[in-house]
């Protein structure tokens, strides 16, 4: 049976446990964008553009992820970002909400919008817009190792997404471009990605009172006609962040922590400390990196299904240990450190490349 919904501001579904939420499909939950807290956030990018003197107006719709299709002059939103229940539902089994804040989402909106307005004003087939961002036929690969260091591209994104591809190079240089106040003459001084931005700042101001050479009204994939249940969309959005090509852990665990025929008698099982602070482990190495926080999370996991088959332990007697004391602490940099190690080769092995 569908949820009922009794209006756009309680939804039946809002008030359903956990469990039962997971067996509902997306098209049933009956979100739209024009009654959601998404709603203002779009007027506010069209304030934006309007403050530019665009006569371009990219529109949005509800789907399953952030996305703008080529040859569309719009862009999607994920679904989970149109109500509270679902932004926790987002939370509970991801660990993060991308787009959550008003400030993140205006990031990613900045971003898309970026694709709808060069596919409505074919910017990519420019020589010039070929010379300063390369060519946009270049595949896309399934992964990228970005170069942290570098500064021929400007930061928006996290993972140094405008690394990954001209497109991207070009949306995240727009976005930055876009953004009121973002003082990207003086943030960007002495950087060669400010050629990009001068390119992006002449560009614009010479398409901003011309009609779009195409519109379009197109919606791909709206969440109306998505029959895959919550659950299974988790199930497949989890799988994205698992480890295709599993890192040495092994190695790197034995240098770090002690078996436990080489251990004191007392010493805490790993597999056991790691399951006690995973919380807190997550929390400081996704903040430290800027890593998502379920991939930190899956590197954890990994971690103490590997320290348990290897029997490894903790350094110290975590028995005569308060909580928060010195040693527990020192232990948990340790394991930090390494986790970070660890969660790094996801990224600078090749970072999954998800094409927005």
């Amino acid at each position: 049976m569908r949820p009922r919904t009794t209006s756009p501001e309680a939804p039946a579904w809002a008030s359903l446990k956990r469990e039962v939420l997971l067996g509902t499909r997306i098209c049933d939950l009956g979100v739209e964008l024009e009654t959601s807290p998404l709603k203002p956030r779009l007027d506010a990018l069209h304030e934006e553009f309007e403050r530019r003197g665009f006569r371009f107006r990219p529109y949005a719709w509800i789907s399953t992820d952030w996305f703008a299709p080529d040859g569309c002059t719009g862009f999607a939103i994920p679904f989970y970002l149109a109500h509270p229940r679902l932004v926790r539902l987002e939370r509970s089994q991801m660990l993060q909400v991308e787009g959550s804040t008003t400030e993140q989402c205006m990031k990613l909106m900045r971003h898309e919008a970026a694709h709808a307005l060069d596919n409505a004003y074919g910017l990519r087939r420019r020589k010039e817009w070929r010379e300063v961002f390369g060519s946009a036929s270049a595949p896309y690969s399934s992964s990228y190792t970005p170069n942290p260091t570098s500064r021929e591209y400007v930061l928006h994104l996290d993972y140094w997404y405008s690394q990954s591809h001209p497109l991207e190079d070009f949306a995240e240089t727009f976005a930055v471009w876009l953004k009121p106040g973002s003082r990207w003459r003086s943030r960007y001084e002495g950087w060669p990605a400010m050629a990009k931005l001068q390119y992006v700042d002449r560009l614009m101001k010479e398409i901003a009172d011309q009609p779009p050479k195409i519109r379009t009204r197109r919606k791909e994939e709206p969440s109306s006609r998505v029959r895959t249940t919550l659950q299974e969309y988790y199930d497949q959005k989890r799988q994205l962040y698992q480890d295709e090509g599993t890192p040495a852990f092994d190695g790197q665990l034995s240098r770090t922590f002690p078996c436990a025929s080489e251990a004191p008698v007392a010493a805490p099982k790993l597999a056991a400390f790691l399951r006690r602070h995973r919380e807190v482990l997550v929390r400081r190495v996704a903040g430290a990196t800027g890593q998502h926080r379920y991939l930190v999370d899956h590197v954890v996991r990994e971690m103490i299904v590997r320290a348990k088959l290897r029997n490894l332990c903790v350094h110290y007697d975590e028995k005569k240990s308060l909580r928060g004391s010195a040693d527990t602490e020192g232990a948990l940099i340790d394991t930090a450190i390494l986790l970070t190690s660890l969660t790094s080769q996801f990224l600078f092995g090749g970072h999954n490349h998800y094409h927005r």
